[in-house]
């Protein structure tokens, strides 16, 4: 008798899995959706809502002008949002983001005022290390000294709106004249430029991807069969092609305008990059880890102070990149700022997007989505002439609405997950 005869039978949950079907990776999703985990499907279908109802009462809702416009207006948004996902995920808070990002504009403003001079890109530069600066020393107030991060983050909003105050001095406001930064929101590729971006784009999403997904197939763990795997990398095909053929469509009044504007690409680079982190790195999978169980992540070895001081970092860093963006768009920057609101639409566009409240589920593609929501609403109701006081309202009875989506979509799932 040989040794392979003497061996012990292979345990059955220590077999590799057959391939799955697509019938059968399709009735597991289902399951999981019934479970409780909806995923981006309640904000997609609130997106179809919205803008059914509000193409119903005004035609030029869904115009390529008034819905290119709509992706401009919701960048701001979706950034921030992405920030506060970082915070969300660890179930904590971060209500300093909306002044950091106006700081964040200050700072970029007055390095390019022409009596400083400072190169464009340094000038931005700057602004993102001053942000990263202030993530970390919140951070640190907060996991180090075991601070709450609503006291920590409430006294950074007020601290960083004062010294927002200072730098702006009497004057209150400071306009850019660099062409180069306010081309960020309203500058636009050109129409071939577009084509050839798009197809680079899903050309390295589509490989990797691939590769990703038959990696995990080849040792048999769970992952979609190749048919819908080619089914995602053809609707990324689509949905970039779709994208293009709106924004290359001539949207202008006097002059003709056209092109993808350089801020939904700033967009989609800050989304990939954190869906990346997320997903990907083990950052990632500390961050899901705290957020789920911090004492478990600890006890497995995470260090909780060092993530979650990285996680603030990330939140007031990508807070700096939506007040580039910000005052691209405005062409200055003043006391004016809002950062108030601008928070709360963060954490309303997260939510609305998918992010738990209660940490450990939520993806930067959230943020996106919410904050595309929360676009969509103030952009169709100005159409149709409604006063501010009913976009506020609005919001929040559609805020309420995915907090109890999230509320309820928790009690479904099985404990401990």
């Amino acid at each position: 008798m040989s040794k392979l005869d003497d061996a012990p039978p292979v345990p059955e949950e220590a077999k590799p899995e057959p391939p799955a079907t697509a019938a059968g990776y399709l009735r597991t999703s289902l399951a999981r959706v019934k479970g409780g985990e909806t995923g981006v499907l309640p904000v997609i279908a609130g997106l179809l809502l919205v803008s059914v109802l509000f193409q119903s009462l005004n035609s030029n809702f869904l115009t390529a002008g008034n819905l290119v416009n709509l992706l401009v207006q919701a960048a701001v948004f979706s950034l921030l949002a992405m920030g506060q996902v970082f915070a969300l995920l660890l179930g904590e808070i971060d209500l300093s983001i909306g002044f950091v990002a106006g700081l964040s504009a200050v700072v970029m403003a007055e390095r390019v005022q022409p009596n400083v001079g400072w190169p464009w890109w340094l000038a931005i530069l700057s602004a993102l290390a001053v942000c990263a600066a202030i993530g970390a020393l919140q951070g640190s107030l907060i996991t180090r000294l075991g601070l709450p991060s609503f006291v920590v983050t409430l006294g950074g909003l007020l601290f960083w709106q004062g010294v927002m105050l200072v730098i702006l001095g009497s004057g209150g406001s400071l306009l850019i004249q660099d062409a180069q930064i306010n081309a960020i929101s309203s500058g636009n590729l050109s129409r071939l430029a577009g084509w050839v971006l798009m197809l680079v784009v899903v050309g390295v999403y589509g490989v990797y991807t691939w590769r990703v997904d038959a990696h995990r197939r080849e040792a048999g763990l769970t992952a979609p069969p190749a048919a819908l795997t080619l089914t995602k990398i053809v609707l990324a095909l689509l949905g970039g092609a779709a994208l293009v053929v709106l924004c290359n469509a001539d949207r202008g009044i006097l002059l003709p305008v056209y092109g993808v504007p350089w801020v939904v690409l700033l967009v989609f680079a800050v989304l990939a990059a954190w869906t990346f982190l997320l997903g990907r790195t083990r950052f990632g999978l500390y961050i899901y880890a705290i957020g789920g169980n911090a004492e478990a992540a600890r006890r497995a070895g995470v260090g909780l102070a060092r993530i979650r001081t990285y996680a603030f970092i990330l939140a007031s860093f990508t807070a700096g990149i939506a007040g580039v963006a910000y005052a691209s768009r405005l062409r200055s920057i003043s006391t004016a700022i809002d950062g108030g609101t601008l928070v709360l639409y963060a954490v309303a566009a997260a939510v609305i997007g998918g992010t738990s409240l209660f940490g450990g589920r939520g993806k930067a593609i959230h943020g996106v989505l919410g904050g595309l929501v929360i676009a969509a609403i103030d952009n169709g109701m100005g159409l149709l002439g409604f006063s501010a006081a009913s976009k506020y309202m609005v919001t929040a009875v559609v805020l309420i609405v995915a907090v109890t989506i999230d509320a309820v979509a928790r009690r479904n799932r099985p404990a401990g997950t």
